[in-house]
């Protein structure tokens, strides 16, 4: 059964200790307006206290940044866990003034996927709710607003069940209060964790990372196909959009001459477009390769005109596309590039 967040612990020990209700006010103030997270450092509480909390439950924060590495519109974090283990985060600043962070919440991960330099990793453990929790307190504590996060950083989220005591935590209006709409879950295709999202989180965006609309192909591309195939996962995100009446984004990596061509545009068409299916609240976002010296398999980003001609097939089939913004290609910080344990660090 996952661990609870530290601040539900926080709650439980203050509670067997016979505080005050109030401490725990004070203690969650001190995270998130005061932007302290040593217990050591909390000054509204008794110096008894403090050494208690410290003493049971540690430090108050589980990350240590270990390295920063910085481009035009994106800063990559590599933080070191209290075991050792290393992940990645990414911070994002569109134009517009938009903050936006990718978050990890596994160390590695096990999918195998073919063009993922994080799948070379294996999977080393699942984040504890805090190791996720924590990624976006490290920003919220420094002043930078939260305005998106999503989890398509190291791992497969939905195949962490701490991930769902993490979103717990972040819409909890008495921790982080974020929107479920300023959350995005992507996953490669879990059915019985997207069924979950639904119930439990119906208003945070989804993404499926399909890659593939032919079903032997997408098996090569992502092992995970085998298990559960693409007709069995668009069954599943039908009910998602059926129960939630949530737009879902199925996202495309382009990859040159795989999965390019008019005929992967018109069976990808036809896909969303299959009959029954709620075809308006599908919307396909394609993304650029980015090279990484890692993944399983060496592809090729096609040439913009060739993903703008791609664009142009979908929207002659009345399918709603849009190409995704890359961002810190150059410092291995893109889609399919995090590789913590590894890759060599640029500051």
């Amino acid at each position: 059964m996952p661990r609870p967040h530290r601040y539900a612990q926080i709650k439980q020990l203050l509670h067997q200790s016979g505080a005050a209700a109030y401490r725990y006010q004070q203690v969650t103030q001190a995270y998130f307006a005061q932007r302290t997270a040593r217990f050591e450092e909390m000054g509204a509480l008794p110096a008894a206290l403090r050494q208690q909390l410290a003493s049971q439950l540690g430090s108050g924060f589980s990350l240590r940044v270990a390295q920063v590495s910085h481009s035009g519109q994106a800063d990559k974090y590599l933080f070191e866990l209290q075991d050792g283990q290393r992940i990645e985060t990414v911070a994002m600043r569109y134009r517009a003034g938009w903050h936006s962070y990718c978050l990890s919440t596994q160390a590695g991960c096990g999918m195998a996927c073919r063009f993922c330099a994080t799948a070379a990793m294996g999977l080393r453990r699942n984040l504890s709710a805090d190791e996720i929790c924590d990624q976006a307190l490290f920003f919220r504590q420094r002043g930078f607003p939260l305005d998106s996060l999503s989890f398509m950083g190291m791992g497969e989220a939905l195949a962490n069940p701490n991930l769902f005591t993490a979103l717990d935590c972040l819409t909890d209006p008495n921790l982080f209060g974020l929107s479920p709409r300023r959350l995005t879950v992507s996953t490669i295709g879990l059915p019985n964790a997207i069924e979950r999202l639904s119930r439990q989180h119906p208003q945070v965006n989804l993404t499926f990372s399909l890659h593939s609309p032919f079903e032997d192909q997408r098996s090569q591309l992502i092992p995970l196909n085998l298990r559960h195939s693409l007709t069995e996962v668009m069954a599943c995100l039908d009910a998602h959009v059926q129960r939630t009446h949530r737009k879902v984004y199925l996202a495309y990596l382009l990859l040159e001459g795989v999965n390019d061509s008019r005929e992967h545009a018109a069976a990808l068409a036809q896909l969303v477009q299959a009959p029954g299916r709620c075809s308006r609240l599908y919307h396909i976002n394609l993304l650029r390769h980015n090279a990484n010296d890692f993944a399983a398999e060496r592809y090729a980003r096609p040439a913009e005109a060739h993903i703008q001609r791609f664009r142009q097939w979908l929207q002659e089939a009345q399918v709603k596309v849009t190409v995704r913004s890359s961002f810190g290609d150059e410092i291995q910080a893109a889609c399919g590039q995090l590789h913590a344990a590894v890759n060599p660090l640029r500051a």
